[in-house]
């Protein structure tokens, strides 16, 4: 019999990280990596095994989303063992107001998401072209959307809402919430090592090259840092964060900034990298010694301390603080410096558990629980895959036929 895998894929404008999972119900990573600088000199491709062994390192020129696809379903071809490759996952950042589970990619499907990339510029081309570019090389294989605004689809009616007139929500134009992969992963994690997660008050902080937390009271997120699109909140890597919408008029009525100037801007040009004028990597800055690299990192603190301690409003005080994300995970230094000054809430680090990354983080006794956690988007794709599958192969009972009278 042959191995049968799921294929996540979560692609970016440039880039296309993957992994390959066994389509088991609890399916487990068995080769992952990504190929990065696509349609750019010198694309690189990595594939690494279970054991993070390399399998592949290579350059050379990949043109399109496809291309690259085309080279990775040549490279598990050449895989060891017998493997059947059964689905597709992708990690698809906008699914709209409607859409609050993973669904399979059918062309109604298809068609909305690209009405919705309007709501998410940054993300949602190279979200679509990986699922174009499946569907070129391998046509006969199942896709599923699985979307990171589907984590905040129960968020309270004040919590979705904006101050614009009452019109402009027909359009969409509401608050979302993203990184639901993985605040879901961080859940099920707590659930797993027996938090009742019913009983808590959480924060969970996704801190990376994108950013944003969120509030869950109940089991249920009430409250989220990103709101319409996924460059408000904190500060990130390239993106400004929360900014006074005042500043954009100004650039564009006095200085002539055009809309993709200003898209550009606020997506690519600002946060770390903005401030700095250095890089967008938090390690970078940390070790740079120069003055830019400080106050980069001093905001962005600066701006996530505040942000938590926003969210506690919409919980009436938070039990328990998760740290996640690239930075969240690996980073003690700023983890402590978010936590600073926060012991009115209850959130006090140990100092010796922060430097060491234990999971939890908090002083023995302190009136928060504050852990850092890896999270695994992957994963939770490759989750949500298999229980689709294993639902298709159980039997249905048969519907009903209605009877329709005139």
């Amino acid at each position: 019999m042959p191995e049968q895998l799921i294929l996540t894929l979560n692609a970016g404008s440039s880039s296309l990280k993957f992994a390959l999972f066994t389509a088991t119900r609890q399916p487990r990573r068995r080769w992952s990596g990504a190929i990065e600088r696509i349609g750019l000199p010198e694309a690189h491709f990595r594939l690494y095994d279970e054991r993070k062994t390399v399998v592949v390192d290579e350059t050379g020129t990949l043109d399109s989303h496809e291309a690259a696809l085309t080279r990775l379903l040549r490279a598990i071809a050449s895989l060891p063992g017998f493997l059947d490759l059964v689905a597709v996952g992708h990690r698809v950042v906008q699914g709209g107001p409607d859409c609050d589970c993973p669904e399979h990619v059918t062309p109604a499907l298809l068609a909305l998401l690209r009405r919705l990339s309007a709501l998410a510029p940054l993300h949602m081309p190279a979200n679509l072209a990986g699922i174009d570019a499946v569907q070129a090389s391998r046509p006969d294989l199942p896709q599923m959307a699985c979307f990171d605004t589907s984590f905040h689809h129960q968020l309270p009616s004040l919590a979705r809402m904006t101050a614009l007139p009452r019109a402009y929500a027909k359009d969409g134009v509401r608050r979302y919430g993203f990184h639901g992969l993985s605040y879901e992963y961080i859940m099920e994690t707590l659930r797993r090592d027996g938090v009742d997660i019913g009983a808590e008050r959480i924060i969970i902080a996704h801190l990376g090259n994108g950013a944003s937390m969120v509030a869950i009271r109940d089991g249920i997120p009430v409250e989220t840092s990103m709101g319409f699109s996924t460059i408000a909140g904190l500060p990130m890597g390239t993106r400004t964060g929360d900014l006074d919408p005042g500043i954009v008029l100004f650039l564009m009525q006095e200085k002539g900034l055009s809309t993709d100037d200003v898209a550009a801007l606020l997506y690519e040009q600002s946060g770390l990298l903005g401030i700095s004028g250095l890089s967008r990597n938090m390690q970078d800055l940390l070790d740079s010694g120069q003055q830019t690299a400080a106050e980069a990192v001093d905001y962005f603190c600066y701006q996530a301390r505040l942000h938590l301690a926003r969210l506690t409003g919409a919980l009436g005080g938070p039990t328990r603080v998760v740290f996640t994300g690239g930075i969240g995970e690996h980073s003690a230094e700023i983890r402590g410096r978010i936590c600073a000054g926060l012991d009115y809430l209850g959130i006090t680090l140990d100092s010796a558990a922060n430097e060491m990354s234990h999971t939890v983080i908090s002083k023995p006794g302190a009136g928060v629980t504050v852990e850092a956690r890896v999270t695994d988007e992957e994963k939770m794709i490759a989750r949500h895959v298999a229980a689709k599958l294993v639902a298709k192969a159980v039997p249905q009972p048969a519907e009903k036929d209605h009877v329709h009278t005139p």
